[in-house]
């Protein structure tokens, strides 16, 4: 297994100067994002996909072990926050349960039937996406997390960085980036981890740009908790709009905290008109303002 490896190159880095082995180190995790690369259509599906499922009411469900679950909830908690993303549409299956986020509990990812257990219990359906992510590719936890997916019709994803796993055989749509042995043999927290995120970033991120949560590379659909951001969201309404801060100011204002409304607002649109396009639209905001307009905006080259 690749990632279990011994490197004869890096046998002797111990006795390194510690600026050696940080370079070292440090052209290691570039060849970890490197390699990702070539698995740019099958994210590119993956994100397709699962915007597909997502769109019609779905969830999204995380799956893992050890590092590679820890990355992945690290990913899935994020989309609340950035994208507006309802949590109650995001689970996280993880071996050994949340306390395994602090205290690593090596001996359950070797457990099965626990993963089939916690998918069990939240009602796994053919709507929801599930994304299970193991470096090793063969994580047993994992893997039976995958299995019952498919038996239930979900959207099966898997990440993984060993060629030819049983995880990217079993998943519908198998992700795999190669970034072989590691600098410290068998610490997939390094290479493995860092492609990893990198996938997840990727896949995550253009799953929302696909169900209309980005309009012109903005956060339209962001949650608004401090200042900074509310500061953000008043800058996002003021450039779309074209109108002064202080204009989105209150265009945020009067739309109780939610960006798109207040883009709506901003244009002219009044409040029920403003919430049926965007319920007409799917909440897509690029949709909703052609509609507003009663034109098509140029989609492929963005300009309204």
């Amino acid at each position: 297994m690749q990632t279990e490896s011994v490197n004869e190159r890096y046998a002797e880095i111990d006795r390194w100067p510690t600026a050696v082995a940080v370079d070292v180190m440090l052209e290691a995790q570039m060849s970890a994002v490197a390699a990702v690369r070539p698995e740019v259509d099958a994210i590119a599906r993956a994100a397709d996909a699962a915007a597909d499922r997502l769109m019609a009411g779905g969830r999204l469900v995380y799956v893992g072990a050890g590092t590679s679950g820890r990355i992945a909830i690290q990913d899935a908690v994020e989309l609340g926050p950035t994208y507006g993303w309802p949590m109650d549409r995001i689970v996280f299956v993880l071996a050994g349960g949340v306390n395994a986020l602090i205290k690593s509990a090596e001996t359950a990812e070797d457990d099965a039937a626990a993963a089939r257990e916690q998918l069990s219990a939240i009602d796994l359906t053919s709507s929801d996406v599930l994304i299970g992510v193991a470096a090793s590719g063969r994580t047993p936890f994992t893997l039976g997390g995958i299995e019952f997916g498919n038996h239930k019709g979900a959207l099966t994803i898997g990440v993984v960085n060993n060629p030819s796993s049983e995880i990217q055989k079993a998943a519908e749509i198998g992700i795999c980036a190669e970034t072989g042995s590691e600098v410290v043999a068998g610490s997939t927290r390094m290479k493995a981890g860092t492609a990893q995120k990198v996938i997840l970033n990727l896949l995550s991120t253009a799953i929302m740009i696909r169900c209309g949560r980005v309009y012109k590379g903005l956060m339209v659909d962001m949650t608004i908790s401090n200042k900074k951001l509310h500061n953000r969201a008043v800058a996002i309404i003021s450039q779309v709009a074209e109108i002064s801060e202080e204009a989105a100011a209150s265009a945020l204002d009067d739309a109780n905290g939610e960006i798109k409304t207040g883009i709506l607002y901003a244009l002219g649109a009044d409040r029920g008109r403003a919430e049926k396009l965007l319920l007409d639209s799917s909440g897509v905001l690029r949709t909703a303002i052609e509609r507003f307009y009663g034109k098509e905006a140029d989609v492929v080259n963005g300009n309204d």
